[in-house]
């Protein structure tokens, strides 16, 4: 093995000397080194003209495949006066019908499927917490496809092969563990598939095993520098090198405190399991501005959420993407309803970026990780004695979490004993059934704003 496909990238707190990719970059965060030539794939060698060619010819060969073989997908077409052979351009895919979350809950469970159950090598799904859960297959060559992609995404936050990579996403159902690990050993990488949990055991792991490379929520990576802390380590000192981190929204002020307490490279990668799971875009080490989308394997569009119009490069909208080689659950314009906008590639010109994501368009909000809808909270407190179905959602940030305050209003008759264990009652339903933990508020009766029309049960204070 050469010294050029080992080489480390320095931590964020020990800059290479003499190394300009080592300066100062808009995120406030330093610059890694650029990936070695050698260490591209074929992909990333494309030409922007060459990578819009290979995309039409991969947009046409999916919309037949999913014409062919989706029921859901041959309606649609059909509804909307369109056919596979319709898209001659890359601007004919705007002619076509959206797919939508509720598509593959409509269908559950396997009705997306465009291929016999027989080649279907991996099923994962989304948790189902507000009704039926999405469900997603792949094939052999969605898997082997699915793990190049992460591998690629590690070699553009800086993971060389020979890398130890410590993994804490989720295994199960959830895309995140097993995306990642498979993606990990492709790239060369030896995996410590820690999961989730027994934080103060994954300190002592990181300690003892000495991995160069962390995969992991960004409010977990808080927990565990904690945890450093608390035992009486430095996580300066660990052997971690960058830190990849997904699965939730995180902020530049969140990346600068993680890179200045850890010592490392904090990086963003993006996915979700209904595309493919993490790996639909990633952010490179040497720049920190934005994820480079594969576009290669997933072709984006940005919409206006209301108009459902396709925005220009550099506007604000809906991101929704058609995947161009998925065979077992092939999607057709999939409305993500995360908030973004495209740009030109920097680090991988071939690529355009999307901006960190700075929202949803509709109303599930993403505390610490855990997707949580008002209708949940709304249930809870339904059945809880001594409130009124009245309530709201305060969203502020506590130090450098995000908070959740429930307010709820009381029944007149509810007296103080009643109204404390009402909030103790829907707190820990909360984190029973959620999987959070919020505080609870039992405020006097009739001092919540009334909707006269669609009600807004969320109030974001997070923001100026």
């Amino acid at each position: 093995m050469t010294s050029e496909s080992t080489a480390a990238v320095t931590p964020a707190g020990n800059p290479a000397p003499g190394n300009p990719a080592s300066e100062g970059t808009r995120s406030g965060g330093r610059r890694g080194e650029a990936i070695p030539p050698g260490l591209l794939d074929d992909g990333e060698r494309l030409t922007r003209d060459q990578l819009r060619e290979l995309q039409l010819d991969r947009l046409r060969a999916t919309l037949h495949h999913a014409y062919e073989n989706v029921e859901l997908y041959r309606r649609k077409f059909q509804d909307a006066g369109v056919r596979p052979d319709d898209c001659r351009s890359l601007a004919d895919l705007s002619r076509f019908p959206f797919t939508t979350k509720a598509d593959l809950r409509d269908t559950y469970p396997f009705g997306m499927f465009a291929v016999p159950m027989a080649d279907v090598r991996r099923i994962h799904a989304s948790s189902g917490t507000t009704g039926r859960p999405t469900v997603v297959g792949y094939t052999d060559n969605d898997l082997s496809m699915w793990a190049d992609l992460i591998a690629r995404s590690i070699r553009a936050a800086g993971g060389r092969p020979g890398h130890k990579v410590h993994i804490s996403y989720g295994y199960g159902l959830f895309t995140g563990g097993l995306g990642a690990h498979y993606g990990a050993e492709r790239a060369g990488c030896t995996v410590i598939p820690a999961s989730g949990g027994m934080t103060a055991r994954q300190v002592q792991i990181i300690q003892d095993f000495r991995p160069e490379i962390i995969m992991i929520t960004p409010s977990y990576m808080l927990t565990l520098l904690d945890e450093f802390e608390k035992q009486g380590i430095d996580p300066r000192t660990s052997s971690l090198k960058v830190g990849i981190f997904g699965a939730e929204p995180w902020t530049e002020e969140m990346r600068r405190e993680i890179e200045e307490r850890a010592g490392i490279h904090a990086v963003d990668i993006y996915g979700l399991s209904e595309v493919i799971g993490p790996g639909v875009a990633q952010e490179c080490v040497e720049t920190k501005d934005g994820l480079h989308v594969w576009e290669d394997q997933f072709f984006p569009e940005v919409v206006d959420p209301l108009a459902d119009t396709v925005l220009p490069d550099g506007e604000e909208g809906e991101l929704v993407f058609t995947s161009l080689t998925k065979e077992a659950l092939p999607v057709i314009r999939y409305r993500t309803r995360d908030l973004t906008r495209l740009l030109p590639g920097t680090a991988r010109p071939a690529f355009r970026r999307i901006e960190k994501i700075t929202g949803r368009c509709d109303d599930m909000i993403i505390l610490r990780g855990v997707n949580v809808f008002p209708s949940q909270l709304e249930e809870i407190v339904l059945r809880t004695a001594g409130v009124a179905p009245h309530f709201r959602i305060e969203l502020t940030r506590k130090g450098r979490m995000d908070h959740m305050t429930v307010l709820v209003e009381a029944r007149p008759q509810a007296g103080p004993e009643q109204r404390e264990a009402a909030a103790r009652t829907i707190a820990q339903a909360v984190k029973d059934g959620v999987g959070i933990t919020v505080e609870v508020r039992i405020v006097a009766p009739e001092t919540l704003e009334r909707s006269l029309g669609k009600i807004r049960r969320v109030k974001d204070l997070r923001r100026p």
